[in-house]
């Protein structure tokens, strides 16, 4: 997939822009969302049209007479792309001027799309332009088209699409946010499942991102047909989008799954992916009582006739809809795992067809609309008859990167860790033993990385003792901190390299587990090094900026610049002038490159702690219980425990492990800085309080 170096920022900036847009122009989050995803969906279609079409011309044209054919719809079709009339072009748009009313401009670029393709009709946003402001509409177009984009792919603007899917449903935007999967576990989901060809299905598709995350993984997507059914029509125009903003076509249709089966594929989907509604209870037993997506029976029927709980009711149909080969993955409460009384009897009968495969428990947070703990089943009808009494438990609770605040997800790293694991249980070690061996080569050459980073550090310690020497070295040349200061610097660049040569002298292991398990011992004493050198160059970096507050302070450096200013020369032969502006714009420049080398370093001992993660819990490349983490159940455990499918119950406890990677010195200073703010928000409170009481008379 392509990238761009820093697509990160850029959705950032994006995002922050469109937002302040927002606050600026008084509209509501559920206002603004659907005309913004519109006009993202026409940036990019606008970055496809560019491509194909230089593609097209420079390829595929045919030229007779010196003549060559104009461009039709068909070539762009063919290639994944829209083609798009002139009035439909973001450059076009974009250059209207005030006096022109963009929302009609915008609407009829629209109306072109649709008009040109049918399943796009009625779909892409137009009247919803005619709430914009026509300068708002004129800012958010120059926001949605800066110059590092302008020859972006569409891989780039279906992340930023996501990207911006994310931050709607975290403002709660429409439909509460829950029109909106976590990428982490949907990606996750699509890799346990592997779809290859086939009809993928999600009977509760929200925005579409199960279906985005399955064509990732295959070389050809038209081999995947995509079928869809979701409640929210505006929900539905969001996923059409979505589709078509990665290229891709699905069928996705309005319905209320509990009572309408559009779909009529009962026995017939290779692939089962959702995130369905929790614990829904509402749901009217006698409607849907005799619906053939039932064969295990109705989870419970209270008094009112309504289904208790709706969570097998979405677990049944998910079964039923699959063929005799097929696999299914979806987002479930954490309660219905263990739920007891009539769900448990459908657990029950589900568990005794022999086609549960894997339980995956994920922590609380990973959601932007509910902070409850899920878990991720995996249903496979084509599971090994050896293996029909057996279900894989993993407990992921304890693995998660920290987002925000409030929010998880899974680094792409932790993702593939949890993979391995389900690789291992399918006996494909092989592929295992290559992510591990990846890790251990991607240390080795973030170490090489190192060395760049390292000497460019040296240059600019070199260039702050060099400013301040020139002081120092004749007035103060026995100060204790001037002294502490060169020390450190030069045990940092013996130390380095050190590092280097280590790191060097290493090569890659072979993809074996003897030698991997080998290689995790070997390099260990270096991944620490990279830790301590991180240590090191905070050091350096805080003594040369304690050394200049100490010559501008205690040491009045800049009384004798003063002097050097007046007399070109003074006592023993002049007072070197100690240049304010260049000491600090060397510290500058030393922080800038500490940043960067920090960063190499960290990435030393993430690798390695990567590949040390999955030999230490697998040293033979096989599965294997760990304690805490996974454990292969057969159904005579579970039929003791209740029948139940939670994980943490079979997987133990693991051991509290020590976070070494914790800086205590970085976490204060994050309070002190957020102390810092409520104290400012409390100035300005008490000021405004204190005029509200004046103009009261009080």
């Amino acid at each position: 997939m392509a990238q761009l170096d820093n697509i990160e920022a850029i959705e950032k900036k994006l995002w922050k822009a469109a937002d302040t847009l927002r606050a600026n122009s008084n509209y509501a989050s559920n206002e603004y969302f659907l005309p913004v995803m519109g006009l993202i969906f026409l940036r990019h279609a606008y970055s496809r049209f560019l491509k194909v079409k230089r593609e097209v011309e420079a390829d595929y044209l045919p030229k007779r007479g010196g003549k060559t054919r104009s461009l039709t719809k068909e070539d762009f079709l063919c290639k994944g792309a829209i083609y798009l009339q002139e009035k439909a072009q973001f450059d076009f748009l974009v250059a209207l001027p005030d006096s022109v009313n963009r929302s009609t401009s915008l609407m009829e670029a629209m109306l072109s799309i649709e008009g040109d393709y049918p399943p796009l009709g009625g779909i892409l946003p137009k009247t919803e332009y005619q709430e914009l402001d026509n300068v708002v509409l004129g800012n958010l177009l120059r926001i949605l088209n800066p110059e590092e984009l302008k020859k972006a792919d569409g891989d780039i603007f279906g992340r930023i699409y996501e990207y911006f899917l994310t931050k709607f449903a975290d403002l709660k935007a429409h439909d509460n946010g829950e029109f909106f999967t976590p990428i982490s576990l949907v990606s996750l989901i699509a890799n346990v499942l592997e779809p290859t060809r086939g009809i993928v299905l999600d009977p509760a598709c929200g925005s579409g991102g199960m279906f985005v995350q399955s064509a990732r993984l295959v070389d050809n997507p038209q081999e995947l047909t995509f079928v869809g059914l979701e409640k929210n029509s505006t929900t539905i125009r969001l996923a059409k989008m979505n589709l078509a903003v990665h290229g891709l076509e699905g069928s996705i249709q309005e319905a209320i799954t509990y009572y309408t089966d559009k779909t009529e594929l009962i026995g017939q989907a290779s692939y089962v992916m959702a995130n369905p509604p929790f614990n829904v209870d509402e749901v009217d037993a006698t409607r849907a009582e005799q619906d053939p997506r039932l064969p295990f029976g109705l989870p419970g029927v209270n008094k009112d006739k309504k289904v208790s709980n709706g969570n097998y009711l979405w677990i049944s149909y998910f079964y039923t809809y699959l063929n005799e080969r097929g696999r299914a993955g979806f987002v479930m409460s954490s309660q219905a795992s263990s739920a007891g009384r009539d769900e448990a009897k459908v657990r029950q009968k589900l568990i005794e067809t022999g086609h549960v495969d894997v339980m995956i428990a994920i922590r609380n947070n990973f959601f932007y609309t509910r902070s409850v703990p899920c878990e991720l089943w995996f249903f496979d009808r084509s599971k090994p008859e050896s293996m029909r009494d057996k279900v894989l438990m993993i407990d992921a609770r304890q693995i998660y990167r920290q987002v925000t605040r409030k929010i998880f997800d899974f680094s792409p790293e932790q993702q593939s860790n949890i993979l391995a694991i389900v690789w291992l249980y399918r006996g494909q070690s092989d592929r295992f033993l290559e992510l591990a061996f990846g890790y251990g080569d991607r240390m080795l050459k973030e170490g090489v990385d190192c060395g760049v980073v390292l000497m460019e550090y040296g240059e600019a310690i070199a260039a702050v003792q060099d400013r301040v020497g020139l002081f120092l070295a004749q007035r103060y040349p026995e100060d204790e901190l001037w002294i502490e200061f060169q020390g450190a610097a030069q045990v940092l660049r013996q130390d380095g390299a050190v590092f280097g040569d280590r790191i060097m002298a290493m090569q890659s292991p072979a993809k074996t587990a003897a030698a991997l398990g080998a290689f995790v011992e070997g390099v260990q004493p270096v991944a620490e090094q990279s830790r301590d050198l991180v240590k090191q160059v905070d050091l350096v970096y805080k003594l040369a900026g304690r050394l200049v507050e100490r010559c501008e302070g205690e040491l009045k450096a800049k009384d004798y610049e003063e002097k050097a200013l007046k007399t070109k020369y003074g006592k023993n032969g002049g007072v070197p002038l100690l240049d304010g502006r260049a000491v600090k714009a060397g510290l500058k420049a030393l922080e800038v490159s500490r940043q960067g080398v920090v960063k190499q370093l960290k990435r030393v001992r993430y690798f390695f702690r990567q590949v040390q993660w999955l030999m230490v819990r697998f040293p033979d490349a096989e599965l294997r219980d760990v304690e805490g983490l996974v454990k292969l159940v057969d159904r005579a455990e579970i039929a003791g425990n209740d029948w139940s499918l939670t994980p943490g119950r079979y997987v133990g406890v693991a051991p509290e492990a020590v976070d070494e990677e914790f800086d205590f010195e970085e976490a204060l200073r994050d309070i002190h800085l957020e102390l810092q703010d409520l104290n400012a928000e409390a100035v300005k409170l008490a000021v405004e309080i204190a005029k509200n009481f004046q103009e009261l008379g009080i």
